[in-house]
């Protein structure tokens, strides 16, 4: 009974406990020796996250010009970026601060390298030069110049005590820096293209370099040879060598186990591995299904033995060396628009979110970890989940609608999603879709060929999910005279709702298809439509910046909420059908109750559009997202601040009882101080007027009771600037006067002018008292001359 008393208790104050966020528009991706940070670029500045949970640590500012490059050391304590002002920036990572900056080149810095000592970093410019500098004291030690063109890649090397430099650039030329001599040692030429990678083997002998001609050179760089050319048939952007792990290579065959193995990744976007003295593709990861993105960069994570792949559309997928390039995790960098959003898994534990792109993203609500489910040829539009959360329907811009099997509670990870069947047939792209509430049997997708579809679900079997499977469509029909925006399914499974751009929602009867009746009444499109749980009724909203309620028997409009202003694009019922949740372009989401038409509750932490809206089933959080590019998690806190209020309340009347027993017991300290912690003013001037009133026969004490003299005297800066207020506000009432002037006397005689500097406010308030004084202050001059003095000492403090 509890519970369904809660349930049932009208929601009224929500708070954001919780953001999904971009942490990453592009650029160079850094991954701390340790694995505990990730840092990745947001347009202007740098984000540090921490890689396990996903939590954001710093977001260090920048200086309005777009992040070139970065490094970190390998000890892990500074960070090292460059940007567009020609400005390198050294970040300290325990702090957060930028601890120094300075002028580095006279173009940008495009790529950096830091030695493995912690102590240099090495910076290839547009300039076509390459400085290196000490770190920690902030000069340069070297300035390496002989390239012909923009400096792309960059690499510290130790051989037999000796420090060296290898430099690639768009001149095709690889260079090795002697750092003793300060000279080139070498000009390696043999690509035909920009250098995109270089690395040294594990013995220190051999070079390789990876350029966008597809190739891979391997040098003898002391003897100045090209040893061999590996045709690698892709545009590269990245080459290096994998530790050399015996037990490692043996996972990818007996045969491997005492090679040199270096990885690859470009514009094919699959990560490859690669024998160094025989040329051998090893392995190569999996191809992601429809995918289409190339790879800029791989970190390597030797502690891990995993290998970051940073993709063109701002994902960071990372693969297991350990289980033969098995995806293990992926990072959503950016979510561009998030147009819908819905709750998976049993207890809600994930959130499936639609992002302008076309694979379905879902995150992992406690951790924030991301999968991506690859399927759709071109963007998700819409998405809808079955009640148990064991199924979930996209539809896309590709014409199509795709089932996935869901299983979280599966240890495997290819098992937890799966293509379960496409459903084809619409001309136009699929930009609604609703399943069946009560079971997975059917469900209805609606196009922009103005059409809805029923596609028959009864044979689908989840038990052996298979994505060949094709759904039946038992009926078509023309639905509306524009655009479908949105469906919704009864939750008896006996009706459906279609919104359109139209202007108007229709409900049609699920088995037949037939049109049952049509709503009429807004003045722009329906975005959303929605059936109660509880009564005959349907809610839409629409771009006529309104949500209304109909009857679902006369189909006559019953309720219109306004408040928003902008269009409505989303609505959704809460509290058993007694409130609404709605959405708008105008970035704010609403809480209606329906019976008395009024808004209980706005909730704004949206910039932009809120395109989704999610509703968990104990409805404790709402979860919004949208143009922003942001998920909000509000939790409802309605019972929790009733509670703080009741518990307010009860401490207030303990409190008001404490302080009559005070003043009855002539407990004069302990009444002034507990008045004045409740802000009662009243109460504290009938407590000095009973004190003056009673002021014992002989008694020379300024108040009538030396007790209270002496409280007034010891009174904290914070008590003292809320009783002079409390003071100057009596001393503006015939009646109050002489009680406020007799506590002010008390006052500035018990406390020196250099005690009432130390008030913020003490200037305002005895000014504010000035005015009154020749009609009722005795010690006119004492006043003006306390004033005048606090005047003067706050302008000498000046």
């Amino acid at each position: 009974m509890a519970e369904e008393s809660q349930k049932l208790l009208l929601k009224t104050s929500f708070k954001s406990v919780k953001t999904i966020e971009s942490i990453y528009t592009g650029g160079k991706v850094v991954i701390t020796d340790d694995a505990k940070y990730l840092i990745t670029t947001l347009n202007e500045d740098i984000i540090v996250t921490e890689l396990d949970t996903g939590k954001q640590v710093y977001e260090l500012e920048g200086d309005t010009e777009i992040v070139t490059t970065m490094a970190v050391k390998p000890d892990g304590k500074h960070l090292v970026s460059a940007s567009r002002s020609l400005f390198l920036r050294i970040w300290d990572l325990a702090t957060g601060e930028s601890i120094r900056t300075f002028k580095a080149h006279e173009a940008p810095i495009i790529v950096m390298d830091i030695d493995p000592t912690s102590t240099l970093v090495a910076t290839g410019s547009a300039d076509a030069s390459i400085k290196v500098w000490d770190i920690d004291k902030g000069y340069c030690t070297h300035n390496l110049k002989g390239h012909g063109g923009v400096i792309s890649a960059i690499k510290f090397h130790n051989f037999n005590g000796k420090w060296y430099i290898a430099s690639g650039a768009d001149d095709c030329q690889v260079r090795i820096w002697d750092l003793q001599t300060r000279s080139c040692i070498a000009v390696l030429q043999s690509h035909v293209s920009v250098i995109r990678g270089l690395d040294f083997s594990a013995d220190g002998k051999f070079l390789i370099s990876g350029s966008r001609d597809k190739v891979v050179n391997v040098w003898d760089w002391q003897a100045k040879e090209l040893r061999a050319t590996y045709p690698i048939f892709e545009t590269l952007e990245t080459v290096g060598f994998l530790e050399k792990n015996v037990k490692l290579a043996g996972k990818f065959g007996k045969n491997w186990q005492d090679a040199d193995i270096f990885y690859t990744a470009g514009d094919s976007g699959l990560v490859k591995l690669w024998d160094l003295k025989s040329g051998k593709l090893i392995k190569a990861q999996e191809p992601e299904k429809n995918s289409k993105h190339t790879i800029s960069d791989v970190v390597y994570i030797q502690k891990t033995q995993t290998l970051a792949a940073i993709t063109n559309d701002q994902n960071i997928l990372m693969y297991s060396l350990e289980h033969k390039l098995e995806r293990t995790k992926q990072i959503v960098g950016y979510n561009d628009e998030v147009v819908d959003v819905a709750y998976l898994g049993d207890n809600d534990t994930h959130l499936a979110a639609a992002t302008n792109s076309a694979q379905l993203r879902v995150y992992n609500v406690e951790t924030q970890d991301c999968d991506l489910l690859y399927g759709h040829d071109d963007m998700i539009i819409s998405l809808d989940r079955s009640k148990d959360g064991a199924l979930v329907v996209t539809a896309s811009k590709d014409k199509t609608a795709r089932l996935w099997k869901i299983d979280l509670a599966n240890p495997d990870h290819k098992e937890r999603f799966k293509s379960a069947g496409v459903c084809i047939g619409h001309t136009e792209s699929v930009g609604a879709v609703a399943l069946s509430r009560k079971s997975n049997s059917f469900m209805i997708t609606g196009s922009q060929d103005r059409t809805i579809k029923y596609w028959n679900l009864r044979d689908l079997d989840l038990e052996d999910a298979d994505e060949e499977y094709r759904p039946k469509s038992l009926y078509t029909h023309q639905a509306h005279e524009k655009d479908i925006n949105t469906i919704c399914v009864a939750p008896n499974d006996k009706f459906f709702a279609t919104g359109s751009q139209d202007k108007t929602a229709k409900l049609w009867n699920v088995d037949s298809g037939e049109l049952v009746g049509t709503m009429k009444g807004h003045k722009r499109g329906v975005w959303c439509a929605q059936f109660s749980p509880v009564d005959q009724v349907l809610a839409t909203s629409s771009g006529d910046k309104t949500v209304k309620i109909w009857s679902l028997k006369d189909f006559t409009c019953l309720k219109t909420f306004e408040g928003h202003t902008n269009s409505v694009l989303r609505v959704d019922f809460l509290t058993a059908g007694m409130q609404l949740v709605s959405a708008g372009s105008d970035g704010l989401v609403k809480v209606w109750t329906i019976k008395t038409n009024e808004c209980a509750s706005t909730l704004d932490n949206h910039t932009q559009k809120v395109w989704a809206l999610a509703v968990r089933k104990d409805e404790k959080y709402i979860v919004s997202a949208g143009a922003d590019s942001v998920v909000n998690f509000w939790e409802d806190v309605t019972l929790q601040e009733q509670e703080d209020e009741l518990k307010e309340k009860e401490e207030l009347l303990i409190k008001e009882q404490e302080l009559q027993n005070f003043m009855r017991k002539k407990d004069y300290l302990n009444a002034i101080l507990l008045a004045l912690s409740l802000e009662q003013p009243f109460r504290l001037l009938g407590l000095f007027r009973e004190v003056f009133e009673a002021r014992p026969e002989g008694d020379t004490s300024i108040t009538g009771s030396e007790n209270v003299d002496k409280i007034l005297a010891e009174l904290s800066t914070e008590n003292l600037e809320k009783l002079l207020g409390y003071i100057r506000d009596w001393n503006t009432n015939a009646k109050h006067s002489d009680i406020a002037q007799t506590v002010l006397h008390a006052i500035l005689a018990s406390h020196t002018s250099e005690e009432l500097v130390e008030i913020p406010t003490a200037k305002e308030i005895i000014d504010g008292l000035l005015p009154y004084t020749d009609r009722h202050y005795q010690r006119i001059d004492d006043l003006i001359t306390q004033s005048f003095i606090i005047d003067y000492t706050l302008q000498a403090q000046k």
